[in-house]
């Protein structure tokens, strides 16, 4: 921390900076009141052991300035160390309790104010002069900003390492969430971080270019996880609580931004979310995987698929490529749009008799198990995700 030397030359009397040394006390006590009633954020910050160390302060603080008043220029520095450290430490106590540095500000001000009405006094009582008066007010404000800006100092030092330790914590959970930790070790993590579990987590993959912007339109409690291996230059975002009608607002949050949104799920199941999620985006289908959910069923088990295709297909795996998969394209046609021959011609873009004519054919290949329930049902399956013939 960076340190200026004291900007005045100026030394008091011996007999002046004793009577203001014995008046400390008081000073420091009319400080705290002033403090107290002038500040909001300070009604209750005496009581127990921070009220204690900020008094202790505020006279470590006076008698640092008295010290340096009482010495030449060549040995401030050295006078006023403990002060500012004093000043340092009692930034980042504020941090830790909560109050801002502007509310630190305002009670630098407030108390400097008082200190020196009262110190003032106790100098013209024992007949110090106008001149010697007016350095001693601009000692006394120059000393008050060596003092903010140690203690301001102070309590960003305290906030970002605070910062820090805190987004660890919150990394922790993410990552023993979407590794599948038991939920005491998940439990414990949030406990620690002191991170409120909500009802449900949504994964969302995001590209790294577009995490911070995203971060700013969803839940202050969404959980961050970098660095991923099964990423590539992309982060995952844990979101708390955007189920039900809320998800419309996350869509339209991620909408254009080449993210994938998994399922919300309860909070320690998110790891399903994220799973959904990877594998809509191994497949090329990013946003909503909730609007892809046939492609994802049918595609959970690539060997399966493939092997219920080749049976299904079998029939047509003795006719040339082109034929085979002209009569495929045509069959998933008439499954899908339940044999009317005029919403099948319009799919293929082909006039109805050409429709009836590549129908006689399947019918010939496949006979009655056209008719079977579980032959339709094997064959959607098969023809689901696209009109692909057998090789």
């Amino acid at each position: 921390m960076a340190r200026r030397v004291l900007a005045t030359t100026m030394v008091l009397p011996p007999e002046v900076t004793v009577a203001m040394r014995a008046a400390l006390p008081m000073v420091a006590e009319d400080v705290v009141a002033a403090v107290i009633d002038e500040v909001p954020s300070y009604t209750d910050a005496f009581s127990g052991p921070m009220g204690e160390t900020i008094r202790s302060a505020v006279q470590l603080a006076l008698g640092g300035f008295l010290s340096a008043a009482e010495r030449r220029r060549g040995n401030e520095q050295t006078r006023m160390a403990p002060a500012i450290e004093g000043a340092y430490q009692l930034g980042r106590g504020e941090a830790r309790s909560g109050r801002s540095s502007e509310a630190l500000l305002s009670a630098y001000r407030i108390g400097a104010g008082v200190a020196w009405q009262r110190l003032s006094a106790v100098a013209v009582e024992n007949g110090v002069d106008a001149a010697t008066m007016a350095t001693f007010a601009q000692a006394v404000w120059a000393y008050i900003d060596e003092l903010s800006a140690a203690s301001v100092s102070g309590h960003g030092d305290e906030s970002a390492t605070a910062g820090r330790v805190r987004q660890r914590l919150l990394d922790r959970i993410a990552r023993h969430l979407i590794t599948g930790a038991p939920e005491k070790t998940v439990v414990a993590a949030a406990e620690r971080a002191e991170w409120a579990p909500p009802s449900t987590l949504t994964a969302v993959i995001v590209p790294e270019s577009q995490v911070g912007s995203l971060l700013q339109m969803v839940h202050q409690g969404t959980l961050q996880a970098n660095d991923l291996p099964e990423l590539d230059a992309a982060s995952l975002l844990l979101v708390p609580d955007v189920h039900g009608h809320r998800r419309g607002a996350l869509l339209r949050a991620v909408e254009g931004r080449s993210c994938t949104v998994g399922p919300a799920r309860p909070w320690l199941e998110v790891r399903t979310s994220y799973e959904r999620a990877l594998r809509a985006e191994e497949r090329g289908l990013d946003g909503d995987t909730e609007a892809h959910l046939p492609e994802l069923v049918l595609t959970a088990d690539p060997g399966a698929l493939a092997d219920l295709r080749e049976a299904a297909l079998a029939p047509l795996s003795g006719l040339r490529p082109a034929t085979a998969g002209k009569l495929a394209e045509t069959l998933r046609a008439w499954l899908l749009h339940q044999g009317r021959r005029d919403d099948v011609a319009a799919a293929l873009f082909v006039h109805p008799q050409t429709v009836r004519y590549r129908m006689t054919q399947l019918r010939e290949l496949y006979g009655d198990k056209l008719d079977d329930p579980q032959t339709v049902l094997a064959l959607t399956i098969a023809l689901g995700i696209g009109p692909e013939a057998p090789a």
